[in-house]
């Protein structure tokens, strides 16, 4: 039962995460499907401070600090590819996001095989990233439970993000550049300017949440595998959430919990008589979206402009 909460916490903080991302950038108006290649590029950034930053500099502190502040620059100035062609070219912003999905597995690829292969004197084609002693820093036990710093960080950007979008003029703005970009430019906002950073918040949070994704939500990564598709279920989760803080985190703690089942059904007697492969609880997460979004998307309250490129001149 142990073991279940703290994949289920796990879980449940990289979907916050990732979610609260693209809630901000829904928020502005423009649709982020590009957050699973965030996550991608977000992990690459932490991974490789993790991996060339000595632990003797600063100990542990130091070691969270720089991997969360290399994740979230690198998902930041990933994420500007969508905040241009969206923004500035009005391209068309799902397609965007997906190429941004392709090109950040396939970038990455083959900037890890090719420094691992130069460190190595060309023998080494593997596109792993060895963290392993850096990656210890983030847990702390009480007893069997494994407490990871990266929990914490979920549950300040929950509080952040609530206060941001509820409590303060930024977010008010930001949701009326969401909702009706015309009238909140014709009160003085600059839209442009608030969808630019609903979207670079939401690169921020992505490449977070890939950090946290590679390090606390899997034993072994490479990456090609890409992030499995957590980049989409946190979009559900957002949808489900209907674009709320608070209420995306009670989905996420639900899709976390599925998911979670994937790594601990052997513990449980009951599921392990059923005989059923490993594969069925993993695709959980991704069926119960599947059933969650059919019976609930008739009641969605997306942003009304979101998706619609925002022109000055026309009103």
């Amino acid at each position: 039962m142990i073991l279940l909460l703290q994949y289920t916490l796990l879980f449940a903080s990289v979907l916050m995460l990732v979610a609260l991302g693209g809630c901000f950038s829904e928020r502005s108006g423009v649709i982020n499907i590009g957050l699973e290649g965030i996550m991608v590029v977000g992990a690459l950034g932490g991974a490789l401070v993790m991996k060339f930053l000595p632990l003797e500099m600063g100990g542990a502190p130091v070691m969270i600090l720089a991997t969360l502040v290399a994740s979230a620059a690198a998902g930041m100035l990933f994420s500007l590819l969508l905040a241009v062609a969206a923004i500035h070219f009005k391209a068309d912003q799902t397609i965007t996001g997906t190429a941004m999905n392709m090109l950040a597995t396939a970038a990455a690829t083959v900037a890890v095989k090719a420094m691992n292969t130069a460190a190595s004197g060309g023998n080494d084609v593997s596109s792993d990233i060895i963290y392993t002693r850096a990656r210890n820093t983030f847990i702390v036990r009480f007893g069997n439970f494994e407490f990871n710093w990266f929990m914490l960080v979920a549950l300040i950007a929950l509080v952040v993000s609530y206060v941001v979008l509820y409590k303060m003029r930024f977010g008010l703005r930001l949701r009326a550049c969401g909702e009706h970009p015309q009238a909140a430019d014709s009160v003085g906002i600059n839209v442009y300017k608030m969808r630019y950073a609903g979207v670079l918040i939401s690169g921020l949070l992505g490449g977070i949440g890939g950090i946290v994704y590679i390090t606390a939500g899997v034993s072994s990564w490479k990456f090609e595998n890409g992030v499995a598709g957590f980049g989409f279920l946190a979009l559900a989760v957002m949808i489900f959430g209907q674009w709320k803080p608070i209420r995306i985190a009670l989905a996420a703690l639900l899709f976390g919990f599925f998911r979670a089942l994937g790594n601990v059904y052997t513990g449980f007697d009951l599921l392990k008589n059923l005989n059923l492969p490993s594969q069925v609880y993993n695709m959980l997460p991704y069926i119960i979206s599947l059933l969650v979004l059919a019976l609930t998307s008739k009641n969605s309250l997306a942003p009304k402009a979101e998706g619609i490129p925002y022109d000055k001149g026309s009103r």
